[in-house]
């Protein structure tokens, strides 16, 4: 089991509005190193509603990195690996739009949807948003938080895993027919 996962959260609607990324990396199915930074969006602009989802606002991102500058160091955790997402549409579209609006080299991995895993491997569940897989994998945790939503997402495919006798990031996604495909 070894993969990583993500999660954005934005300032706006605006996909190239990364205000915050965090990756947590899978190691022999056990959670290992995480990278977390707060990201100054274009013209750190914000909407009301994005800020009540995430809690963060202009003034706590007013002197962050802006995403070119972060990535270099987000590129490594990515770079070569599995690289999973809750709503992978999501989040694999915000590093797109980021890299593409800055102009930055393309990074190679691996995606895969953690939402889509859940909803295959427990289709009894009512809802399979992220708060609802942590209250099944009896998780606690601050839901719109970049590095606690990663935390959660990356523990999705060790319990379906485990539940499924399986040892692989790969195997669980093939057993239950969720593609895993290239990046971009």
């Amino acid at each position: 089991m070894n993969y990583c996962a993500i999660d954005f959260e934005t300032a706006t609607n605006a996909r190239n509005s990364a205000c915050s990324v965090a990756v947590v990396d899978v190691v022999d199915g056990v959670m290992k190193d995480s990278f977390y930074t707060l990201i100054q969006p274009p013209e750190n602009k914000y909407n009301y509603n994005n800020i009540q989802i995430h809690g963060i606002k202009p003034a706590d991102t007013a002197n962050a990195p802006t995403f070119a500058e972060i990535w270099p160091e987000l590129r490594l955790h990515l770079e070569n690996k599995i690289v999973l997402a809750h709503n992978a549409n999501f989040d694999m579209s915000v590093l797109r739009y980021c890299i593409n609006d800055f102009h930055l080299k393309p990074v190679n991995f691996t995606e895969g949807c953690t939402l889509k895993l859940a909803r295959a491997v427990w289709p009894h569940l009512e809802r399979h948003k992220l708060n609802c897989c942590a209250d099944y994998m009896g998780i606690d945790f601050k839901h719109h938080d970049a590095l606690e939503d990663s935390r959660t997402c990356a523990a999705i495919p060790l319990k379906a895993a485990k539940e499924r006798g399986l040892g692989s990031v790969r195997e669980i996604f093939s057993a239950v027919r969720v593609p895993l495909k290239p990046f971009m």
